[in-house]
């Protein structure tokens, strides 16, 4: 017999799940963390708690393998175990993520949240504004725009069903503008950064380009300004964003039916350098989390592909389309 699937480790498992899951707090802590990751210190804030205190939850969880954890520079962030640590226990770890997912936070511990997730927006953003006429010749150090340009376009030419609307979110400096403009009778420049956008919006090539509009916000200003967008393109900005999931609703909510959604990003990497070079929030990104915020959000997955780029890092880029029997 398998020790994995062995009667005794199914029983001491199951107890450490059940005894997970029988204190409030590690509930709430499990319902906060279904969206996004959080550190050790951002959990005590959106909690009030000890860290002490909070810390011992976290291990209760994360030997009930309720939790896992990644390392972001110096920092450990805590995010929901996405597998059971047991073959039988998949369907009640399933059952008990629809129960958590149905819970809501208390209302002072949900603004907390909102809070933390605000001020890593705005670490990011106060990087743009600071480094914004550096941040290409930073960014070129891992991946410029004609690495990843062609396969992207490839994808738009092979998959999109209309060619009326596009976006581009997080458009840097414009340089992939122009090929969504040649292709579509609309395109939206949408970034957070008013200085970035100003940026883009001031670059030669995009001077002559009648068919683009600027708009500074996030996805939320997204959904609440555009529906109906055939194709909706992100190139290495999610290693930078405070909340991954919130950007898979919204451009859900903005996508036409049979619309794109097409990725693009770092794959998990070790080079803290990054975050101070270039202002990244996270080291790259791990697929599976990628995948996992697309079906939460309701795309559905079309393409991907990996290729390995400069001083080590590899680029992966995924292609998600609205189901055309989604409803708005």
């Amino acid at each position: 017999m398998n020790a994995e699937t062995s009667p005794q480790l199914a029983v001491e498992t199951l107890s450490a799940l059940c005894h997970a899951s029988g204190e409030s707090l590690r509930l709430q802590i499990l319902r906060a963390l279904s969206r996004d990751s959080f550190g050790v210190l951002e959990l005590c804030q959106i909690f009030d708690a000890k860290q002490p205190s909070l810390s011992h939850h976290l291990k209760v969880l994360a030997k009930a393998g309720l939790v896992t954890t990644r390392r972001e520079g110096n920092s450990i962030f805590y995010r929901r175990a996405t597998q059971a640590n047991h073959p039988l226990l998949v369907n009640l770890h399933r059952a008990l993520w629809q129960v958590v997912d149905a819970l809501e936070l208390p209302g002072e511990c949900a603004a907390r949240l909102d809070d933390v997730n605000r001020a890593r927006a705005e670490r990011s953003e106060q990087f743009f504004r600071d480094y914004a006429g550096k941040f290409q010749s930073h960014q070129e150090q891992i991946a410029s725009v004609e690495l990843y340009t062609n396969e992207v376009l490839h994808v738009i030419d092979s998959h999109c069903p209309r060619l009326r609307c596009a976006v581009e979110i997080g458009p840097g400096e414009g340089a992939f503008l122009p090929s969504l403009a040649t292709r579509f009778t609309r395109v939206v420049a949408l970034d957070s950064s008013e200085t970035m956008l100003a940026l883009a919006k001031s670059a030669p090539s995009n001077a002559a380009l009648d068919n683009v509009e600027w708009l500074n916000g996030d996805t939320r200003t997204l959904r609440n300004n555009v529906v109906g967008v055939d194709c909706q393109v992100i190139n290495m900005v999610l290693h930078h964003v405070a909340s991954p999931q919130q950007i898979f609703d919204d451009t859900f909510a903005a996508a036409s039916e049979g619309g794109l959604l097409i990725i693009t990003d770092l794959c998990e990497h070790d080079q803290t350098w990054a975050q101070q070079e270039c202002g990244d929030l996270w080291l790259g990104l791990n697929s599976d989390d990628i995948l996992q915020w697309a079906d939460n959000a309701g795309w559905e997955r079309r393409d991907s592909s990996y290729f390995a780029q400069r001083n080590g890092f590899t680029i992966q880029l995924h292609c998600f389309y609205k189901p055309a029997t989604s409803l708005q």
